[in-house]
């Protein structure tokens, strides 16, 4: 379906992110003995985003483009006092479509590939497994994923330990992963005179370094950071025109800091990531979230995040031509060797807020809410220059989660 490769990504994130939410805290994750009791949890997540036309040349301009409804299941079983085993399944299902190029040019060329018809999509399965051994100072964890839907596989397996001090301040991470995936574009449904027919492959390689010192009583810092080496079919082979390099490597730097207020029991988190590639993109994102216990289990957690980011080397941006015709793509420089008007490799600027609350309804019981909205535009962008073509982007996600400790 023309959801678009990137946003098939980015909706998957939310996705495992959203089952993550369900696993025990990180304190119980990299505790220095395994957990003693099970864990089951479900989660629903309902996904929304939308174009809008706020600008000059988008007025006039409001699209409903991916709608996402997922289930995520989770155990975790402890073994033997040293062992736990991780198991996370998720089947969602998407419907609409992400436009050809830039904002403009929605795919019609189906019931399934037309975003204002409301036709139901496709379904996708993903799961992931993994299994922890637990030491006296530290942890070492193997793990595997899988997802698949009609046009796109993913598999992937990654290794993962930590090694504290003896006093158990210092922290030390280290982690490396592998991804294979394959793209498969071969369906009747699929217009050749509007996508590239293509079955690409792509490999990824991923380690991590990370420092976490506890600093105090109260406070926790951590500094990671990850290399990603890829290599394979990038362009998006629903938009057209797409041709990116083969090859991406990413650098990213994350530091956290975590403080607990004495006087009212909460907590407050911030964090700042730095993103660089090779395609030329580079961001800037900042975070900040607090946790409040209140009385009778209930937790409230504000969340906000800014994100900037500048556009990748060879993004074409809005011409004249589009501008005057929101049906005819920006034709790429002459002689460029690789170009894309794909929105998400601009300029932006993007700000999301939101809340979680959650209650312990007693037996072992634990329940969550979370909303979020996100909202994204092209003169937000702190670093770079945004494309003023490019309608405003939105996104709602809401999610609702249960779970029991055994």
């Amino acid at each position: 379906m023309a959801l678009g490769l990137t946003t098939k990504s980015t909706v998957f994130s939310i996705l495992v992110a959203s089952a993550a939410m369900l696993s025990p805290s990180p304190k119980s994750i990299y505790a220095e003995a395994a957990p003693d009791r099970a864990i089951v949890g479900i989660k629903y997540l309902n996904y929304h985003d939308s174009q809008s036309g706020d600008t000059a040349q988008t007025a006039g301009m409001t699209r409903d483009r991916i709608n996402v409804n997922a289930l995520s299941f989770m155990g975790m079983v402890p073994i033997a006092g040293k062992w736990s085993i991780s198991a996370t399944f998720i089947e969602d299902s998407i419907t609409g479509a992400s436009p050809l190029y830039h904002s403009s040019g929605f795919p019609s060329s189906s019931p399934k590939h037309d975003a204002a018809s409301g036709a139901s999509g496709e379904l996708r399965h993903a799961g992931d497994i993994s299994v922890t051994r637990y030491f006296s100072r530290g942890t070492l964890s193997a793990g595997a994923t899988y997802s698949q839907e009609s046009d796109y596989i993913s598999r992937g397996l990654s290794l993962n330990g930590t090694l504290s001090t003896e006093d158990k301040n210092t922290t030390l991470s280290l982690g490396t992963a592998y991804n294979r995936d394959t793209i498969a574009l071969d369906k009747p449904a699929v217009d050749p005179a509007k996508f590239q027919l293509a079955t690409g492959r792509k490999k990824v390689y991923s380690g991590l370094v990370g420092l976490t010192q506890v600093v105090s009583k109260n406070d926790i810092v951590q500094l990671n950071l990850t290399y990603t080496h890829g290599h394979g079919y990038y362009s998006d082979p629903y938009k057209a025109p797409d041709l990116r390099p083969d090859h991406r490597n990413i650098y990213t730097v994350m530091t956290r800091w975590n403080h607990h207020f004495e006087g009212t029991d909460g907590t407050g988190r911030l964090s700042y990531r730095y993103y660089s590639d090779t395609f030329g993109v580079r961001a800037h994102t900042f975070d900040a979230e607090y946790v409040q216990p209140l009385s009778k289990g209930w937790v409230l957690t504000p969340l906000v995040r800014f994100h900037s980011q500048s556009a990748a080397d060879f993004y074409v941006p809005v011409g004249a031509s589009e501008l005057n015709d929101p049906a005819t793509p920006t034709p790429p420089p002459a002689g460029a060797s690789y170009y894309s008007e794909d929105q998400r490799l601009s300029a932006f600027g993007a700000f999301s807020y939101g809340l979680k609350v959650s209650r312990d309804l007693g037996r072992s019981w634990l329940a969550d809410v979370r909303y979020e909205q996100y909202q994204q535009r092209y003169n937000w962008c702190i670093n770079g220059h945004g494309d003023p073509g490019i309608a405003y982007f939105n996104i709602r996600d809401f999610q609702l989660g249960f779970s029991r400790k055994f």
